[in-house]
């Protein structure tokens, strides 16, 4: 695998956040950064249309990855910066090239249809078809977003980074998942906190005295189950400052309430091959909707 970073690019502000967070993320893993460019074929006598003539054609595929790539270079100095354009159908072609990267970046759309532009159905389909790990960046995320706030209270992107926040099923922790959480913290030199949710027997809800020891005990027994699932990592990554967090309720409703304190926000996808459609997993769907923070979709077994 030729290592890189790869993202997206279509000229659309959700485009361009993604190739400035991958940018930062190139220079972090010390890679190159690809833009991968996907023009999808359109009828001729479409092609021929006033608003979609020669020049204009001209103008997607050849002008704006031009000029993306030339504004990337000028704003990350030391990054290599190339551009690669491809026909085809968008979705098939980010899976395609996506093996071929250790991180592929799309922005809050996917690439799909006449235009080149994004839209969602795709690049949930490029998330749920894709084994490398795909991390989705929202329009508008600036570097400082990332980052604490400085003394004054004012956004920017000289501070520590914000925590990176990982989503772990206790039950079933997957090592891929937990080792991306910690070399991303590691390069940022920030902390990692590691959410787990659990659900509490229905009798609890209710708040029956009788039973709030046995409440108690559980989520001491979930705590701890959580800890000592992070035992081996916190021995192999000593210079990373972990913070537990084991708590009662919905784990995608806590992610996407913890993503605003984050700078990126790491949940595993379980690889399923079915005829059926594409499976994302409910967790990871729902704070890819709505998680503030860039979100890291990593596929493991």
């Amino acid at each position: 695998m030729f290592r890189c970073i790869m993202v997206g690019l279509d000229g659309s502000s959700e485009s361009r956040a993604a190739a400035e967070w991958a940018a930062r993320e190139a220079k972090l893993r010390d890679l190159p950064l690809r833009l991968v460019h996907v023009w999808a074929p359109v009828p001729e006598p479409m092609a021929q249309a006033p608003l979609l003539g020669t020049e204009t054609l001209q103008h997607w595929s050849e002008r704006i990855p031009r000029e993306a790539a030339d504004g990337v270079r000028s704003r990350h100095p030391g990054v290599d910066v190339t551009v690669v354009q491809l026909n085809g159908l968008p979705g098939d072609v980010l899976v395609d090239v996506a093996r071929d990267a250790e991180l592929l970046v799309l922005g809050s759309r996917g690439l799909s249809g006449i235009g080149g532009f994004m839209v969602g159905s795709v690049g949930q389909a490029v998330i749920a078809r894709t084994e490398a790990p795909v991390v989705l960046v929202r329009s508008g995320e600036q570097a400082a977003d990332e980052h604490a706030m400085d003394p004054a209270g004012i956004p920017s992107a000289a501070t520590r980074f914000r925590p990176v926040l990982l989503g772990l099923d206790t039950h079933s922790p997957d090592d891929t998942v937990v080792a991306f959480a910690f070399e991303e913290a590691a390069r940022r030199d920030a902390s990692l906190r590691v959410l787990h949710a659990w659900n509490p027997p229905p009798y609890t809800i209710y708040g029956l005295s009788d039973h709030a020891s046995l409440y108690d005990e559980l989520a001491r027994e979930q705590a701890a189950d959580l800890t000592e699932a992070l035992r081996p990592w916190r021995q192999k990554y000593p210079a990373v400052e972990v913070i537990e967090a084991s708590r009662a309720g919905s784990a995608a409703d806590q992610l996407v309430s913890s993503s605003r304190y984050a700078s990126l926000v790491v949940v595993g996808r379980r690889i399923r091959r079915s005829r059926f459609g594409v499976h994302i997993g409910p967790v990871a769907h729902a704070v890819l909707h709505h998680a503030v923070a860039p979100v890291a979709v990593v596929a493991h077994a």
